[in-house]
C-alpha cells in the first residue's frame, strides 16, 4: 500500500512511470525486503515450506499424481514463481522507457525478473531439506 501511495494510482503503468526518475526500492527498501520475504512466504519456499513426514511421503498428491497432473503441479508453483518476481520487478524495479528503443524496456525489465527469480532460486538452494 506504500508504494501505491507513492506512486498515486493503482495500475501498474503509473507504477511504472513513477519510477522513471528513480527506483521505488531506494526509499523504500525495508518495504521490499519483507515484500521479498513474504513473496518466498507466499510461493512456499525454504524457509517457510513445510517439511514432510514418513506419513506424508506414502500419501498426497507426490504419491497420487504421476506424469502430466504432477508436472503439472510444478509447473504452476514455478509458474507462481515467476509471477510473483514479475510484479516484484514492477512494483520496487520500474524500467526507464526509451521512445525510439522499444525493445529495450522489454529486455531490461525481463532481465531483472530472471535476476529476481535467481535469487528465488538460490536462496531455495541455500537452505536444504533434513
Amino acid at each position: 500500500l506504500s508504494v501505491l501511495l507513492m506512486s498515486g494510482s493503482f495500475t501498474l503503468s503509473t507504477l511504472i512511470t513513477t519510477q522513471e526518475q528513480m527506483w521505488l526500492i531506494l526509499p523504500a527498501w525495508p518495504l521490499a525486503m519483507m515484500w521479498f520475504i513474504s513473496t518466498l512466504a507466499e510461493t512456499n519456499r525454504a524457509p517457510f515450506d513445510l517439511t514432510e513426514g514418513e506419513s506424508e511421503l506414502v500419501s498426497g498428491f507426490n504419491v497420487e499424481y504421476a506424469a502430466g497432473p504432477f508436472a503439472l503441479f510444478f509447473m504452476a508453483e514455478y509458474a507462481n514463481i515467476i509471477m510473483m518476481n514479475i510484479f516484484t520487478a514492477i512494483l520496487f524495479l520500474g524500467t526507464s522507457h526509451n521512445p525510439h528503443m522499444p525493445e529495450l524496456y522489454t529486455i531490461n525489465f525481463t532481465i531483472k525478473s530472471l535476476l529476481l527469480t535467481m535469487s528465488f532460486l538460490w536462496i531455495r538452494a541455500s537452505y536444504p531439506r533434513f
